[in-house]
Parts: structure tokens; sequence; C-alpha cells
């Protein structure tokens, strides 16, 4: 890995974020751990993913996060990979933990730019019933800025589209 683009992850260090600046070195090789000469803190490079201090490949954890959003069982999963079961629902949990946080960070604490949202609902028909399904995102980037389900086309669900338009 190269170490002009890690960056240091300490939150109190002056360095923190800034990929480049010659601050970060190999501290041991077979732990994959890195220091940075600011503030002489070490680190590994899964510090804040859903791989930090886990003992098992990071492809055999995606397929096995890949297979969980596709809907395959866990017990099939756990059939497949030899995991305990325990340790599926633990990177299940990371996994969503972790998109959350993203989701925060790139989505909720940013400006969005909502000078074109396209609002509009949808007739969804189940065993149980129809549906309706509003839903909004912007124009430009296609984010997907909220939904709302309900029984009946009313009011109520036409006022979330006001909202977000």
């Amino acid at each position: 890995m190269n170490p002009r683009e890690i960056f240091c992850p300490n939150k109190a260090c002056p360095a923190r974020g800034q990929k480049g600046k010659g601050n970060i070195h190999l501290h041991s090789q077979g732990e994959g751990r890195w220091i940075c000469d600011v503030c002489q803190k070490t680190f590994t490079t899964s510090k804040g993913t859903i791989f930090y201090r886990l003992r098992t490949e990071p492809q055999i954890v995606m397929w096995v996060i890949i297979l969980l959003a596709y809907g395959c069982p866990v017990q099939a999963i756990v059939k497949a990979f030899e995991l305990d079961e325990r340790t599926v629902r633990d990177w299940y949990r990371r996994a969503g933990t972790h998109c959350r946080q993203v989701h925060e960070h790139m989505v909720e604490s940013s400006h969005q730019d909502l000078q074109q949202v396209q609002a509009d609902e949808i007739k969804v028909k189940t065993q149980k019933g129809t549906y309706w399904m509003a839903l909004a995102m912007t124009v430009s980037t296609r984010l997907w800025l909220g939904g709302v389900v309900s029984r009946k086309r009313d009011l109520e669900l036409l006022s979330f589209e006001k909202t977000i338009s």
C-alpha cells in the first residue's frame, strides 16, 4: 500500500485527513500497522471500515454481505462458508452501521442542491392489497431523498411530495 495515499485517522492529530504529506510510515508490516510522524500514533488501514479487527479475508466478508443483500438465507451462508451464525449476523450489522455512517456523512451533513427535485408516486399491488409509494429524488445527482408508503392515495401522501419539492 502506498503511504502517500494514507492519512492519519487520529482526531487530535493536526495532520488528520491530509494525504501525501509524507508523515505516514510503515510501523509493522506483519500487522499492517502504520505510524504518523506528527502525533506518533499507530493505526491500521482498516480502521473505520467494516473490516476493522476481523480475522477473515475481506473478500469473504464482502461475498457474505452481497449474498445477504440479495436475500440469501443466513443458514445457507453459514453452511456454504462454514461460519458461525453470530459471525454472519455481526458482519451484516457492521455493514449496515458503516453504510448508515457513510450516508450521514455524505448525504445528510452535506448541502444538497434542491433546485430540481422530482417527486412521484407509484401504485404497488401485493397479496395483501394495493399500496401507494411516494418518492422523491434530485434530478442532477439522482439521489433518492426519501419515500412514504400508504394504503391510500390521499392528502397525507401528496403532502410528502409537496414538502420535498
